[in-house]
């Protein structure tokens, strides 16, 4: 969530973890252009530490969605109790910087958008694709301020357009500029944390934003904001579960307990929308109003990764590689999960 949606922690193990996610956050995107991520830095004494924790699977998760209600009602924790496995969670504030903590082997397994793992896997982190969520498209959108002369993506034209650089509404941007006759190049794109941006956008620093839920229903809700382009017929916004290919080839049971317990919450969840947005409200900071708007908009119900899936994945590398945002080619299909 943005700083100015949610409250600050104060406590000085929150304050320390803050610093070294925003480090993290900032060793990926030079390492994602470099083709490779850096050493482990901040997380080095993280990592080591809890590689003699064969017994603890550790989430990462960003402060909305389905793991922060995984979290909430503990049920995770009593499945692999049995199983002698106890439950760790780390917050982080997006998915690049989650895949840096997988990385740096802080991480298990985490939920991402569908762009993260791209600069990921190209920048030389070693995960797998466990399963995924159905897509949202409403989920994500480009907006402009109320009073912007701007009415389409094609006067996006040499205009700021901030996003989070390898966020999932970076092929948004991309695949929106491209049906509106526009090369990225035609654009300038300000790459800026969600928290960051939104103070761009309401100072105006910048002509417009591509941002997801529930940052999208914060600023539509608050009358800031106009939308250009949703990601109907342009992307899917899907979610991925991912994994450090090591944890899911020596716990693939861990793994399949967590999906399984996952999608009895998305069930749950689906249908019980006011409930879940009550339970999510003093979590992330946001009125009940302005997260049942996103959670109509968000997918249900885990699915395992098809050829399809890896597919679409595809098409997304290639197109951060023509753009030359990635180095080289890739193959997306090395990421799968190979349960036996």
């Amino acid at each position: 969530m943005s700083k100015h949606d949610t409250p600050i922690d104060t406590h000085p193990a929150d304050v320390h973890r803050r610093r070294l996610l925003q480090r993290a956050a900032a060793g990926l995107t030079g390492a994602a252009l470099g083709g490779a991520l850096g050493p482990l830095g901040p997380f080095a004494s993280v990592a080591a530490h809890a590689q003699s924790a064969s017994n603890r699977l550790r989430i990462g998760y960003q402060k909305y969605g389905n793991f922060v209600v995984l979290k909430a009602r503990g049920t995770l924790e009593k499945r692999l109790a049995s199983q002698g496995v106890t439950v760790q969670w780390l917050e982080f504030p997006a998915g690049p910087q989650l895949l840096e903590g997988l990385n740096a082997g802080a991480v298990d397994v985490g939920t991402v958008g569908e762009t993260p793992p791209i600069f990921a896997q190209a920048g030389g982190v070693d995960f797998v694709y466990i399963g995924s969520e159905p897509s949202a498209p409403q989920g994500e959108a480009i907006v402009v301020p109320h009073d912007s002369p701007i009415r389409s993506v094609a006067q996006l034209r040499g205009k700021k357009v901030a996003l989070n650089k390898g966020s999932n509404v970076h092929f948004l941007l991309v695949q929106a500029l491209q049906k509106a006759g526009l090369a990225y190049t035609d654009i300038q794109p300000v790459y800026l944390t969600p928290a960051d941006a939104r103070a761009a956008f309401v100072r105006g620093s910048v002509d417009a934003w591509v941002i997801w839920d529930p940052y999208l229903a914060t600023i539509e809700r608050q009358g800031n904001a106009r939308t250009l382009a949703y990601g109907d017929g342009l992307v899917r916004n899907t979610q991925y579960y991912v994994a450090a290919r090591k944890f899911a080839a020596a716990q693939p049971q861990v793994l399949h307990t967590l999906l399984k317990e996952v999608n009895g919450i998305d069930g749950w969840a689906h249908d019980n929308i006011p409930e879940v947005a009550a339970l999510l409200s003093p979590l992330v900071g946001l009125d009940t109003a302005t997260l049942e708007v996103a959670l109509k908009r968000t997918g249900y119900g885990v699915q395992p990764i098809t050829d399809a899936t890896l597919a679409y994945q595809q098409q997304i590398a290639d197109t951060f590689s023509a753009l030359k945002l990635i180095p080289g080619k890739l193959t997306v299909a090395d990421a799968r999960w190979k349960t036996g």
